[in-house]
């Protein structure tokens, strides 16, 4: 069948890649209730592995104990992390009052300025900023109305994605023999490679991925604190999750933690905290992601912020945290096939 398609001519083939690269993606578009559920739980399934294998192999549980114990250690590590993330939202909400009265007072010292150097008058911003609020409060009473879906949508994801990775920590023998024999005896010993190296890739990715949100916590927390800036832990925590969504995420949370900082004192404490964040952002980058990631994931920052955008299209926040172990998988599977390996230069780095 290999052999048959590259004899067809250039043009033909050129399109039929181009038909089947089209509708993989309006599968993947419009699955996306099954498709994200699935990939996290493989992801999960691959991390708790070396725990499944240890609890099997050295404390002999049974195949249905070992990944229940393993899957539920994982729900009580994110319980436990909801836990102190809705202690910290719980002192913001307290201080809403106060930060209501300080964004009107923020609001009157902009509204004279308005006046003062662009002779706007306060009524004129008046009308602007009820018509803005108007909007904003149409806006947030269409999600308020649908908050009780997306947290119940929430709820049901969790569920399938722990699901599915108990069966397929349960099943990873039978999974691994359909694989074997979809390709063909003759490709066995290539598929084993393959998804061997793509397991530890992964597990790798994932392991330091957690890790260094783990350490880019402490230091944003520890900076914050030094700062003297309201909310750290709840900003720090912040700062730390979006650092997972690769280029953009960190910006996005600085962005998030001056403006909350900006309401609570001032533009000096709020541009410190910008630039405290920012240094952080470099060591991180060049120091700590290289020495924690190393070279799990090759493939270079061209295709990874290319796979962010397709990702984020896709499937939303999740497809931007799913599309960097992805895109390394896709990599991983060009360079072990000789036919797309070309690919594999054009996604990976030049060393």
């Amino acid at each position: 069948m290999g052999s048959e398609y590259l004899k067809l001519p250039f043009y033909l083939r050129l399109s039929l890649s181009l038909l089947s690269l089209v509708l993989m993606f309006i599968i993947f578009r419009y699955a996306a209730n099954i498709f994200i559920p699935l990939i996290l739980a493989l992801l999960m399934a691959i991390m708790l592995l070396p725990l499944n294998r240890f609890l099997e192999q050295k404390l002999r549980f049974s195949r249905t104990v070992a990944p229940l114990v393993c899957v539920t250690l994982a729900v009580s590590a994110l319980g436990m992390f909801l836990y102190f993330l809705a202690t910290q939202l719980a002192i913001f909400f307290d201080d809403i009052p106060a930060l209501q009265l300080r964004m009107t007072e923020l609001m009157h010292d902009a509204q004279k300025w308005l006046a003062a150097r662009m002779h706007i008058t306060t009524v004129q911003q008046n009308e602007y900023v009820n018509k803005s609020l108007e909007r904003i409060m149409e806006m947030l009473g269409h999600y308020a109305s649908n908050i009780a879906v997306y947290v119940l949508g929430l709820v049901f994801l969790l569920v399938f994605v722990f699901l599915f990775a108990f069966f397929i920590l349960y099943y990873r023998r039978l999974l691994m023999r359909f694989l074997l024999e979809l390709f063909g005896e003759k490709h066995g010993e290539k598929v084993n490679e393959v998804v061997q190296h793509t397991r530890d890739m992964i597990n790798g990715y994932i392991v330091g991925l957690v890790l260094e949100m783990l350490l880019v916590g402490v230091f944003s927390c520890a900076l914050l604190l030094l700062l003297d800036v309201r909310y750290p832990f709840l900003l720090g925590i912040v700062v730390a999750v979006f650092n997972v969504i690769p280029y953009v995420g960190f910006y996005t949370a600085m962005v998030l933690s001056m403006l909350v900082t900006f309401a609570n004192a001032d533009a000096k404490l709020a541009l410190e905290a910008g630039a405290a964040l920012f240094t952080l952002h470099m060591i991180d980058s060049n120091v700590l992601f290289p020495r924690i990631m190393g070279r799990r994931v090759r493939v270079n920052p061209f295709v990874t912020i290319l796979a962010v955008i397709v990702g984020q299209y896709l499937w939303g926040v999740a497809g931007m945290f799913l599309s960097v172990p992805v895109a390394g998988t896709i990599n991983l599977i060009c360079e072990k096939v000789g036919r797309f390996r070309v690919w594999s230069i054009l996604m990976g780095t030049e060393d």
